[in-house]
């Protein structure tokens, strides 16, 4: 994890307008939200695992999943999660169809190898330059 300067941090919008303004750039909500806090994820590449620019982002007045609710961002960061890529290790092929659903179902993805892999200085251009638009997008 790379943290970047930037001077959206500290300002304070509603979840709806940070989405209706960050989704057409191409940033999605990551699924580790909490009712608390979340994230906003542009991904960069997916080669080697993923690489994201990260905007983090917390509540400052009620809950995520309320309507209307305000948060604040956080410092961006650039992230690498390096994952599997083959078939988990523990998963036994003879315990039939029920093991075959739940693992579809339940337990569709693998953990990450390294959830703070290292990161290529090649994304540092694409980093600065998605800074830069995010902050002339929200500023």
């Amino acid at each position: 994890m790379l943290a970047l300067p930037s001077s959206v941090e500290g300002k304070q919008y509603k979840l709806s307008v940070l989405e209706e303004k960050l989704k057409p750039l191409g940033y999605r909500i990551g699924g580790g939200w909490e009712y608390d806090h979340g994230y906003f994820d542009y991904k960069i590449d997916e080669q080697d695992g993923y690489t994201f620019l990260r905007l983090p982002f917390k509540a400052v007045d009620g809950e995520l999943d309320q309507r209307g609710v305000t948060v604040e961002l956080g410092q961006p960061f650039l992230l690498n999660h390096q994952f599997q890529e083959d078939l988990e290790k523990d998963a036994d092929p003879f315990d039939g169809l029920f093991r075959m659903s739940y693992n579809s179902v339940v337990n569709q993805f693998q953990k990450p190898v390294d959830k703070d892999a290292s990161l290529d200085p090649k994304f540092m251009p694409t980093a600065r330059s998605l800074i830069q638009e995010l902050e002339l997008t929200l500023l």
